[in-house]
């Protein structure tokens, strides 16, 4: 089962979805549509293997507008993540084998 946290107006989301496509069953959830929990941001940090900051678009102008920092904590950053999903990178593929932020699209194939 894979699984992308996709946005369909982001041209890496677009083609990373079109790479992984036929690959498998894939669930396609648009994050911003359908938020994912802090708990659900939390394991995926874990999967990741990432700093929540490096899951993050800090140039974003949400980020700015919060008031958030690249010094800030990542239990801080995974709340405004939960509350704000623009500010999560795009694409996120999740697999059993693992869990990659698609950029460059080509990052997710490792785990499929």
């Amino acid at each position: 089962m894979i699984t992308i946290w996709h946005n369909p107006r982001c041209s890496k989301s677009r083609q990373t979805l079109a790479l992984i496509e036929g690959k498998g069953d894939i669930t396609i959830r648009r994050y911003l549509e359908d938020a994912p929990t802090l708990a659900e941001i939390e394991a995926a940090q874990r999967q990741l293997g990432l700093s929540a900051i490096e899951m993050m678009r800090p140039k974003d102008a949400s980020f700015r507008d919060l008031g958030l920092s690249k010094t800030d904590s990542d239990a801080d950053l995974r709340v405004a993540m939960a509350a704000n999903p623009i500010l999560i990178e795009r694409p996120i593929v999740f697999t059993d084998k693992g869990a990659a932020i698609g950029r460059p699209p080509e990052a997710v194939l490792a785990f499929i």
